[in-house]
């Protein structure tokens, strides 16, 4: 092809009319005028809508009961328009909302999905089991249809003790996410039960399918479920802080004693109050595990065995077990263990579901001593994360910390400073703040403590 002047065609121009597959023809030609050409498509699409004809689509993915905002889902359209694939993913903003701006042709077809894989353990805790297995039990049954498909861990349309059994794993840390389900669901709003005791029983809508668009869509709305999260106590964006306050301790009694390297001793431990349900980790230290006793109806499955730690979940019981240790050192057991919330949070619920810190009393000779969980900074989670991350800490009391950011070479990335409660707290990072990708390393400071760790922001 060539153009008036005779010179050889090497633009194609296409205009609001050419929506759509063209086709097009690639053409080559030698020195010596011998020419050839093969067939192809390319896909007219108006992204920036100058065109005037598409349609926009929004939403908001909030809390059943509470009405709060899900943030940093992704939210993804998918559809054709004549043959055309349309395809775009957003985030979800801190109060819930999304919208996809010019994104569907009028008469175009299209599904919207929201999904949401960030921290698994947000609002799960032993209180959920405790609620799921009343449940079960018909002591007191879930009241909602949204509560009982958090309850559905294992995605299997029913609760049963196996949810329970998966949950307690993610909470021992033997899981890190539920093997068969999301961290999040999301269920189209519109979405009415015929009966709510029994959602399993139909579809459950968790996407929003649009036939025909014919005009803006603004009300593609979903209901966030987070799994696991039966007594609806999720942080579910950066405008809602979690409740920690505490009401009293749960004390865990230990009898200490010198220890010698070699050594195999056993060690009882006993609450010295009844409590609905409690969940901690032991730190060890020089210590190894031989094995674990359970008490009263507790298994091996309300622990779990790490190289430097022991993790229990446990409810509807007295609090004692026995842990058989061996020691690779010379030592004070006191020093040896610790309770922390490193891999399994430490909170306990008395019979009101009121929340207990959980601490232990080492008593020798007719002397006590407390020691429950102290300065801790955690893993931030997601790691390795892409949008935005949170990094968790445990303050020994309430005071002043600031959080640093840095970069291999260690240039100061981001700094923040603020005014903390006692207990456990947490930081959102945002991909914008930092400006960059890789390894980076995260410093919490206080007036007496300060800890390092490192964390990978992906692109």
């Amino acid at each position: 092809p060539v153009n008036a002047d005779g010179t050889p065609q090497t633009v194609v121009s296409f205009t609001c009319a050419d929506l759509g597959t063209q086709l097009v023809e690639l053409w080559s030609i030698d020195k010596g005028g011998n020419a050839d050409f093969c067939e192809t498509y390319v896909l007219i699409q108006d992204n920036a809508g100058v065109c005037g004809s598409n349609a926009d689509v929004a939403g908001a993915l909030k809390t059943a009961t509470a009405q709060e905002g899900v943030e940093s889902a992704t939210v993804e359209i998918n559809g054709s328009n004549n043959g055309t694939p349309l395809f775009n993913t957003i985030f979800s903003g801190v109060t819930g909302n999304y919208a996809f701006t010019n994104a569907l042709p009028l008469a175009s077809n299209a599904t919207v999905t929201p999904t949401l894989e960030l921290d698994p353990l947000n609002g799960v805790n032993t209180y959920d089991l405790i609620l799921i297995s009343r449940h079960i039990l018909g002591l007191e049954p879930l009241n909602s249809a949204h509560k009982l498909i958090a309850a559905d861990a294992n995605k299997s349309g029913t609760v049963t003790t196996f949810d329970v059994v998966e949950l307690r794993k993610l909470i021992l840390g033997t899981y890190t996410e539920l093997p068969s389900n999301s961290s999040w669901r999301f269920v189209d709003k519109a979405q009415t039960f015929a009966n709510p005791q029994n959602p399993f029983a139909e579809v459950i809508r968790e996407n929003l399918t649009i036939a025909a668009i014919q005009g803006d869509v603004n009300n593609g709305d979903f209901v966030g479920v987070k799994v696991g999260d039966v007594d609806e106590t999720a942080t579910p964006n950066n405008l809602v802080s979690s409740d920690d306050r505490t009401t009293g301790t749960l004390l865990f009694d230990v009898e200490d004693r010198a220890v010698k390297a070699g050594e195999q001793f056993t060690v009882n431990f006993k609450a010295a109050d009844k409590a609905n349900g409690y969940q901690f980790t032991m730190n060890l230290n020089n210590l190894e595990v031989v094995n674990i006793v359970p008490g009263a109806n507790m298994t091996a499955d309300n622990f779990g065995v790490f190289a430097d730690a022991i993790t229990t979940s446990a409810n509807d019981t007295d609090g004692e077990f026995t842990v058989n240790f061996r020691a690779k050192a010379d030592g004070q057991l006191s020093q040896m263990i610790g309770v922390s919330s490193r891999i399994t949070k430490a909170v306990a619920f008395d019979a009101t579901a009121s929340k207990l810190e959980v601490a232990f009393r080492f008593n020798k000779g007719g002397v006590s001593s407390i020691t429950g969980v102290g300065f801790e900074l955690y893993q931030n989670s997601p790691n390795p994360f892409v949008n935005k991350t949170f990094v968790g800490f445990h303050l020994p009391e309430a005071t002043s910390a600031t959080l640093s950011v840095y970069d291999e070479t260690g240039r100061v990335l981001y700094t923040t400073t603020g005014d903390f409660a006692k207990g456990y707290n947490a930081i959102a990072l945002d991909r914008a703040n930092l400006r960059a990708n890789g390894m980076l390393y995260y410093k919490l400071e206080t007036t007496t403590d300060s800890a390092t760790k490192k964390m990978i922001q992906s692109k």
